[in-house]
């Protein structure tokens, strides 16, 4: 290998790598901040534009383009025709490309005016990285500075490998794909002219490869979204405990999307992405013991979220118990040293709980992906209809607005029975939605009386109703809208409850 191009966005390493490829007597090609580092550096670089005998033009817009750069590239060496044309043009190889590209994607997430973001879109880099990629059978492309090692240790042994060549390759290609992608969904988002575009180009990181996925069976990695509007399960930060499961992200995500509802400090315990208990209160430490009484049993192995930091209250509480996670915006001081002494518990750290709408919610089905936008409508006591005779009082209001916010974040068919500020029972995931009524109530028991009822959905029969009445229930919120809404309203009416309707179904499969 004889000649190098070098021309890089993230500066990183690049006057180590330079210096070394010029110890092993390869020729140099550089440009613009780059040619002007190196040669500072005082290593010897020949100007793109010395050698292509073109001047950059349209203030450096223009540098790299120019079939004397291409031809070098993508000449194949095994092919005379191709060598000849490089001799009788007076070309020379490039063997070597490494090339970063403007850094689009970190101008956008720092806010950049729409002017800056279109200016940082790279033209030149991305043609060279994909030209060296698709002749990477000669030619080693090279995007990440911390490659930089390894193929200066493969040519000091005589050449660089083939399997070192496809896996450079690989990942300029997977390079190019999200720089286009990323472009592709700021424009789209700048343009406002396409929620659902009809070609969908997401992008996404690997962060890990996890234990393994749902099951032992299974292998499963975690990968983050591009950009992130708000804290989440997706950008926590573990301060203890061991690797994440495929299961516990899933926990988190539910548990602390849920939590992010509340304005006052609020507490949700999870498994298996349901609720088992969720509170809000003036303090943080009593909402999770009234999240924790709602159901103590289902709390065995929970991830525990919170919107407000972790003090030394709560731990006194954790302590004796069995948790897998606790995510919340902070741990206090003295708090985290006790929860460190539990060797299995994780504990994420996720910042001010912030919620955001922007964004998709995704679901994979085989063979395709559905897309659906994120919103809900924020629900208040002037948005409810009252259907019976009797009208419900304001600590009913008040709650049943509770646990509707609670209901959003529970499998369909779901039923949440709440009183005061905290949850008492919840079934979710059922078939029939008297089942999930009957389920509620179990794990409720005695405080049922004088509780209230949530609905994910409308009732399709009155038998939900009559359960609930059994109980001791006193009122039902739902969104109505079922042909048997008379008889239902008949039901509650008979057994003097309250019952608002809210339009807004909340079904989550």
């Amino acid at each position: 290998m004889k000649t190098a191009l070098i021309s890089v966005s993230n500066k990183r390493g690049i006057v180590e790598f330079a210096k070394e490829l010029h110890k092993l007597g390869i020729k140099i090609l550089s440009t613009g901040g780059t040619a002007k580092l190196l040669k500072e550096n005082k290593i010897p670089i020949t100007l793109v534009s010395d050698y292509t005998k073109s001047k950059e033009m349209l203030d450096g817009r223009v540098k790299s383009l120019h079939p004397k750069i291409y031809a070098g590239i993508l000449a194949l060496r095994n092919n005379k025709k191709h060598l000849q044309e490089l001799k009788n043009n007076k070309i020379d190889a490039i063997d070597i490309v490494a090339v970063n590209l403007y850094p689009f994607e970190e101008t956008v997430a720092k806010n950049a005016s729409f002017a800056e973001a279109i200016e940082n879109i790279d033209i030149g880099g991305v043609s060279m990285l994909r030209a060296a990629a698709k002749n990477h059978e000669f030619v080693a492309v090279i995007i990440e500075p911390d490659d930089y090692k390894r193929v200066i240790e493969e040519l000091k042994k005589g050449g660089i490998s083939k399997s070192l060549r496809d896996e450079l390759a690989l990942k300029a290609f997977a390079h190019s794909a999200r720089y286009d992608a990323t472009i592709n969904q700021y424009l789209n988002k700048s343009f406002g002219k396409n929620e659902f575009p009809d070609i969908l180009n997401l992008t996404f990181k690997k962060m890990q490869d996890l234990r393994y996925g749902e099951n032992p069976h299974q292998k499963a990695a975690f990968y983050k979204e591009q950009f992130v509007y708000e804290s989440c399960a997706g950008n926590a930060k573990q301060l203890h405990g061991k690797q994440l499961s495929f299961n516990n992200i899933l926990d988190v995500d539910n548990a602390f999307e849920l939590v992010k509802e509340f304005n006052e400090p609020a507490a949700v315990i999870v498994k298996h992405t349901n609720p088992s208990g969720a509170a809000i209160a003036n303090k943080i430490e009593d909402a999770f013991k009234m999240a924790y009484e709602a159901d103590p049993l289902s709390a065995f192995g929970c991830v525990i979220a919170l919107n407000r930091p972790c003090n030394i209250e709560i731990t006194k509480v954790i302590s004796p118990l069995f948790v897998e996670i606790i995510a919340c915006p902070k741990f206090e001081k003295d708090a985290l040293l006790i929860l460190k002494k539990k060797k299995n518990i994780r504990l994420l750290e996720t910042g001010n709980a912030t919620k955001s709408l922007e964004g998709y919610e995704l679901k994979k089905v085989v063979g395709g992906l559905l897309m659906q936008t994120r919103e809900y409508p924020d629900i208040k006591e002037k948005n409810l209809k009252i259907v019976g005779k009797r009208k419900p009082t304001k600590e009913e209001i008040k709650t049943m607005l509770f646990a509707f916010k609670v209901n959003k974040h529970v499998k369909s068919n779901s039923i949440v029975l709440a009183k005061g500020n905290a949850t008492v029972g919840i079934g979710a995931g059922q078939m029939s939605r008297v089942d999930a009524v009957k389920i509620a109530i179990s794990k409720a028991k005695e405080k049922t009386k004088n509780a209230v009822m949530a609905s994910d959905a409308y009732f399709p029969f009155r038998d939900g109703i009559d359960e609930a009445a059994k109980a001791g229930i006193t009122a039902i919120i739902q969104p109505g809208g079922s042909i048997r809404d008379k008889e239902v309203i008949e039901a509650v009416d008979e057994h003097n409850m309250a019952m608002v309707f809210t339009g807004i179904r909340l079904f989550r499969h």
